[in-house]
């Protein structure tokens, strides 16, 4: 079942592809990415070893974990680079009258 938080201001994201922001929802640490064609929520936790993959930098839609340099795809959260083995949580994300929204309910 949809359970839609407010996460941020868009414009706190920013509005250039690749900017990223980091929130925290009810104890959820994620991360918010704006890509080309709108918003897209990762678990902002490596699943290597802690460190936040809202401070890595994005490259064609994957992010780089600023640790060890692990790669995820932003649009699915699988693991596309080693050290990480497994991929990271997704949501799903709206912007709707210059606010983000994210499901809770749709972490997987």
């Amino acid at each position: 079942m949809p359970r839609w938080v407010r996460a941020a201001d868009d414009e706190a994201l920013g509005k250039s592809v690749g900017s990223a922001l980091r929130v925290v929802i009810h104890g959820e640490e994620l991360a918010l990415f704006r890509l080309a064609d709108g918003v897209r929520c990762l678990d902002d936790v490596c699943s290597h070893e802690y460190s936040r993959l809202s401070e890595g930098e994005v490259w064609d839609d994957s992010v780089y974990c600023p640790k060890h340099g692990s790669r995820f795809d932003i649009r699915t959260g699988a693991v596309t680079g080693l050290p990480a083995t497994s991929g990271v949580r997704t949501a799903a994300v709206k912007v709707e009258d210059g606010a983000i929204y994210v499901d809770l309910g749709s972490l997987s």
